[in-house]
């Protein structure tokens, strides 16, 4: 799907026409990730609140905040913000404080979700779902599947064909770990040698995509390999098992995304009644599954299929985990970040 589609009621079936959205008794308007959120779910919030949902989608971080930016904090209800994006949407007063009292199902997240340094009272965000950056590829009989960033950074090590992200905190970051740094890295020397190393993957590489179309390309037989987000790695593996999934053995980014009001929401209380409808654990269960995607949602694990909970990308064990890191909010270092960007992007 592009940036901008719509589709009301989130589901085919529902879909409203103008007298009928006219009677529903709300509207609620949220901006979020591409295929990232359930239209069952969608729909069943639809019936219970007797409202009508328009869902708008962007496919890169950056561009979102932008739209808020420009007018969009008071075109949407919901957001969907990426950790290292909260601190910046704060701070240019993007998002409405939450009214907790309107959230009781806040109580069935788990505690280790709830305190992180992004947001670390919750007085913006809601916790949505969580995963990491991982190699999504294409499996070659007798050919040793990949296992590290050189897949992409190093010619020798080649898996084939691949795709880079169009993003740039993920794609300069995944270079810095190939070197044995970290994603959050503001020495200018450092940033330099991860540039080039983009640079050289560039020319060798299909193109910069999103994480639906690097996975899609994979699916399509026209990339051997993509750097893509653990939940649309995961989703495209259950469509195909000839293709796998593999976090870097260097280690890679843990990411969670967030739900907020905007701070301008036309439709406030609407808005954080569906904030609470997903926080409901069997809602999050459908979203996690719908999206194989890791929930926050203590509660929710009950009622999740169990090949998801077994799987150890979507869940990676101890070992791995620890070997993750968070993006954080660079503040004005992130500026050398768009600046080498620009750089990458030009050549």
């Amino acid at each position: 799907m592009s940036p901008g589609m719509r589709w009301l009621g989130a589901g085919l079936a529902l879909l409203l026409s103008g007298s009928e959205a006219v009677a529903a008794a709300g509207r609620l308007n949220v901006f979020i990730w591409s295929e990232y959120l359930d239209p069952a779910v969608v729909a069943d919030f639809e019936k219970a609140q007797d409202a009508a949902v328009t869902v708008d989608l962007y496919e890169d971080a950056e561009s979102m905040l932008a739209k808020l930016q420009g007018g969009g904090s008071a075109q949407y209800d919901v957001v969907c913000v990426p950790d290292h994006l909260v601190p910046a949407a704060m701070h240019l007063q993007l998002l409405a404080p939450l009214r907790r009292e309107n959230l009781p199902n806040l109580r069935h997240l788990d505690p280790k979700f709830t305190r992180l340094a992004f947001d670390p009272s919750g007085t913006h965000t809601v916790p949505y779902l969580w995963g990491s950056l991982v190699l999504y590829f294409r499996v070659q009989p007798g050919r040793p599947a990949p296992d590290s960033w050189a897949a992409v950074f190093d010619p020798a090590a080649s898996h084939g064909t691949f795709t880079l992200l169009d993003s740039v905190r993920d794609t300069v970051g995944s270079a810095l770990k190939y070197r044995g740094l970290g994603f959050n890295v503001t020495d200018p020397a450092r940033l330099k040698e991860a540039r080039d190393l983009v640079l050289s993957a560039k020319e060798r590489a299909l193109g910069f995509e999103s994480t639906v179309a690097g996975r899609n390309r994979v699916l399509a037989r026209t990339a051997a390999l993509a750097v893509v987000y653990s939940n649309d790695a995961a989703r495209g593996m259950a469509e195909d098992p000839g293709t796998a999934i593999v976090i870097p053995k260097e280690g890679s980014e843990l990411w969670l995304d967030t739900l907020a009001v905007t701070a301008r929401a036309p439709h406030r209380d609407l808005a954080e009644r569906f904030l609470n409808w997903v926080l409901d654990p069997k809602q999050g269960a459908r979203l996690a599954a719908f999206t194989r995607s890791g929930t926050p949602n203590a509660a929710a694990r009950e009622f999740l299929p169990p090949e998801l909970l077994k799987n150890t990308v979507v869940y990676p064990p101890p070992e791995v985990l620890a070997r993750l890191e968070f993006l954080e909010d660079l503040g004005s270092k992130t500026r050398l970040y768009d600046q080498i960007w620009t750089q990458i992007k030009a050549r």
